[in-house]
C-alpha cells in the first residue's frame, strides 16, 4: 500500500474542504466531480486517485466532519456542561445560518436530506454522525438528572433527539423562507419546553444558581465559526 506524502495529504484535504463547501452551498447531487476538481485546482488524476468515485468523496467529507466532532474541533461545541452551553449550542446554529444570509442550513443535514434508498453507505455515515451528536447531548441530560436538576420523568434520549430534530427542522424552514425569525422563535420555544423539566436549585446561593444568572450564551458569538469545509458566502 502506498504512503501518502505530506503534499499528497494536503491535496486530498483541499479537495475535501472544497467539496464540503460546495455540498453545503448547492447540495451533493448538484455538485459534479468536475466542479470540485476545478474549484480545488486539482486534476482528474488526483481526484480519482484519492476518492475513486463521487460517493467516495461524500464519504470522505462526512468522515472529515466526524473526525472534527470527535476531536472537539467542530465549531459548534457538543461538550455541553451547563444550560448556558446548551443554549449556546442552539444559537451557534443560528449564527451559522446568518453567516450565509439564510441560504444554507446545517452542512451535515444538507447531505442527509438528499439520502435516497440506494445511498446506504452515505446513510450509515450520517447515522453515525447523528448518533454521536445525540449521545453527547444525552450525556448532559443524564448528568443533570443524576444531580437532581431534572424531574424524574425527563427522558434523556428523547430530549437529545428533540434538540437535534428541532434545530435541523428550524434551519430548513429558515432556509426555505430566507428568514431567521422562525428559527429563533423555534429555538426559544424549544428552550422553554426543556426548562419546564428543570428543578430549582436547593440553595439560591449555590454555584448552580450563580452560573445560571450569568449573561446568556446567546450574546456571545463574536468569534469566527471556522466550520470545517465551510467558508463565508461572498
Amino acid at each position: 500500500m502506498s504512503r501518502r506524502t505530506p503534499q499528497g495529504e494536503e491535496t486530498r484535504l483541499r479537495i475535501i474542504r472544497v467539496a464540503a463547501d460546495l455540498f453545503h452551498k448547492q447540495g451533493v447531487r448538484a455538485t459534479s466531480p468536475d466542479q470540485v476538481i476545478d474549484a480545488s485546482l486539482t486534476g482528474k488524476g488526483q481526484f480519482y486517485y484519492y476518492f475513486k468515485s463521487k460517493e467516495g468523496l461524500v464519504h470522505a467529507v462526512l468522515r472529515y466532519y466526524l473526525d472534527a466532532l470527535k476531536s472537539g474541533s467542530y465549531p459548534i461545541s457538543y461538550e455541553i456542561d451547563s444550560w448556558n452551553d446548551l443554549e449556546s449550542w442552539f444559537y451557534r446554529h443560528i449564527e451559522l445560518q446568518k453567516r450565509f444570509d439564510m441560504t444554507r442550513s446545517c452542512p451535515v443535514g444538507t447531505i442527509g436530506n438528499e439520502v435516497g434508498e440506494n445511498d446506504e453507505l452515505v446513510r450509515q455515515d450520517i447515522s453515525l454522525l447523528a448518533e454521536i451528536m445525540k449521545n453527547k447531548l444525552a450525556a448532559f441530560f443524564i448528568r443533570e438528572k443524576a444531580a437532581g436538576r431534572l424531574t424524574p420523568n425527563a427522558n434523556e434520549d428523547e430530549f437529545a433527539d428533540f434538540c437535534i430534530a428541532t434545530i435541523q427542522g428550524a434551519m430548513l424552514v429558515g432556509k426555505i423562507k430566507r428568514d431567521i425569525r422562525p428559527v429563533e422563535s423555534t429555538v426559544r420555544q424549544a428552550l422553554a419546553h426543556l426548562s419546564r423539566y428543570r428543578t430549582p436549585p436547593a440553595d439560591a446561593d449555590s454555584p448552580l444558581a450563580a452560573s445560571d444568572s450569568e449573561p446568556s450564551a446567546t450574546r456571545r458569538f463574536n468569534a469566527d465559526l471556522n466550520m470545517p469545509g465551510v467558508t463565508k458566502e461572498k
